[in-house]
Order: C-alpha cells, then structure tokens, then sequence
C-alpha cells in the first residue's frame, strides 16, 4: 500500500478522540507553564534527529489539531530521514505549542520507530528472495495499539489481526481448555462462521495435521527452530497444501533470514511493537529563520 493513502485507513472520529485521550493524559488540571509561554502567535519547527522511516503524521496532526494549531508537512509519510531533517512546521499560540509538544514527539517517534523496525524485517526478509509476509502480532502497548498496527503498514509489514475479532486464533490453552486440538477448532469454525478465518496454534507435526483435519485455515508453527519449522512446513503442505503456514516466536531481525523457506507464507515477530527503538525527534520554537539543532 502507498504510505500516504493510508491514512485513509484511521477514521477522524478515532485520532481526534486518541488525541484528546493523550493530552488529557499529560495534562488533567492546570497548566502552570503556559503563564510563563503566552498565547502569542508562534511557529516551530520539528527536527528529525535519527535515521529511519517518517511515520505517525496523522496522529501529529490530530494532536496539534485538537488544540488549533497547524502543521505545514516537508517530508512525506514513510520518507527516509536523513539526520539532521527539517520535517514539518507548526504554527499557532505558544501555549498551544507547547502543550501538545511532548505528546506529539512520543507519538511521532514511537509510530516511526515501529515502521523503521517493520521495513527492515521486510528487507531482510526480500533479500532472501522469499515472498511471503512479514507481520506483526497483537503484543502491543495498551491504548496505543493504533498507532503501533499503522506504524507497522508505513514500514511495509502486514498488521495481522487488529483484535480478538479479526481472526479466531486457537491458542495452546485455548486447545486445553477445550479438550483438545479438534475440539477447539470445531468450536472455533462453529463460531467464526463463514465470516473469519480459523489460525491454530500447533507445537508439533502431528498437531499441525490435526487442526488442518479439523478445518484449520491457517496453522501457527511455534517457537519451531529453523530446521524443524521448514521439515514440519513442507511436510504439511504436501497433505494440505490449501493451508497457510505462520511461523512466529523467537524470531528476530538477526534470524529473519533463517526463518524464510518455501512453505511458510507468513512470519510474524512480536519485536516489531515491543522492542522497536524509538526515533529521536525535537521541536524548537523560532522566531524568523529557524536553525538546524545539534545532532
């Protein structure tokens, strides 16, 4: 998808309610700094300070917009910075400024760090010359999950499911409480109708077969070490080739490559949203001609 039509994908209704969320959450009661700032009309500019992909512009916008400012964007979404970057400007009163400063940084840094972690998974994963996709996972920071799921479409992976109601995945306890793999994924069928598909969880070949028996339409192969998920992957395929394959856990950006084979069609990593290093951005206020600030 191209990064700039996907901001289609976040209704208004939601950025603006995460945005008043956020700024509530830095500030509930009085604000004491804004007697010291003014109201007067001012402009900043927004530096970008480390290298990586530029994402999270919808939900800086929503932020400043919440509190009658304007952004004027120089880099598009999923641009590649080059430190040190002059990103966009932001005009209106210095309080206003100020007090969606902070809240805009987090957010802007936190959604570009995810989507330069995505597009280099993605990278590591093409050089390979494999094809499939590259995914996230629902381990993402609470309330902050919109972010994280669109920071990870800018960098070029694929969101995987957005919620429990995006696809019905059959988990190992899920399989015990159950009673077992075919029970599980009867009732998982049962309940997602024709509607979703069914994901199961397998740490074995002879599970893998079974959730495929039952009328699995994907198969999760977990915490597999290289070697075993592609002989177990290939083995599956042969009797259901219909079946997807997701290969997932303790995979990283060092072992991407190790993971990419012919019969996995998805590899999903949890490090996308959990560990991906936040990029280092600033936002200087100026008075005519705004200077670059030191790297």
């Amino acid at each position: 998808m191209d990064a700039e039509g996907l901001a289609l994908l976040l209704p208004p209704t939601t950025l603006a309610a995460l945005a008043d969320s956020w700024l509530r959450e830095d500030c509930p009661g009085l604000n004491y700094a804004a007697w010291v700032s003014g109201a007067a009309p001012s402009q900043a500019a927004l530096w970008a300070k480390s290298p990586g992909l530029l994402a999270g512009r919808p939900f800086f916008d929503a932020i400043f917009a919440q509190l009658n400012c304007q952004v004027s964007w120089f880099l598009p979404e999923g641009s590649k910075l080059v430190p040190v970057a002059k990103v966009a400007e932001v005009r209106g009163p210095a309080h206003c400024l100020l007090l969606g400063e902070r809240v805009a940084l987090n957010t802007l840094a936190r959604c570009s760090g995810v989507a330069s972690a995505a597009a280099a998974a993605v990278e590591a994963a093409r050089g390979t010359g494999w094809t499939g996709h590259v995914a996230g996972t629902r381990k993402t920071t609470p309330g902050f999950r919109l972010v994280e799921k669109y920071g990870l479409l800018v960098g070029g992976a694929a969101a995987h499911r957005y919620d429990l109601g995006g696809l019905v995945m059959v988990k190992d306890n899920h399989v015990v409480a159950a009673g077992g793999v075919e029970k599980a994924v009867r009732g998982a069928r049962q309940a997602a109708d024709f509607a979703l598909k069914v994901e199961v969880e397998c740490s074995s070949l002879r599970e893998a077969v079974q959730a495929a028996e039952a009328g699995a339409d994907l198969v999760l192969l977990d915490n597999f070490r290289p070697e075993e998920l592609h002989a177990t992957a290939a083995a599956l395929k042969a009797r259901f080739p219909s079946v997807a394959v997701e290969a997932s856990g303790g995979v990283t950006l060092g072992n991407l490559p190790q993971f990419c084979g012919p019969h996995i069609d998805v590899i999903s990593l949890g490090m996308l949203t959990q560990a991906a290093p936040a990029l280092d951005f600033s936002l200087k206020l100026f008075a005519e001609v705004p200077h670059a600030p030191r790297s």
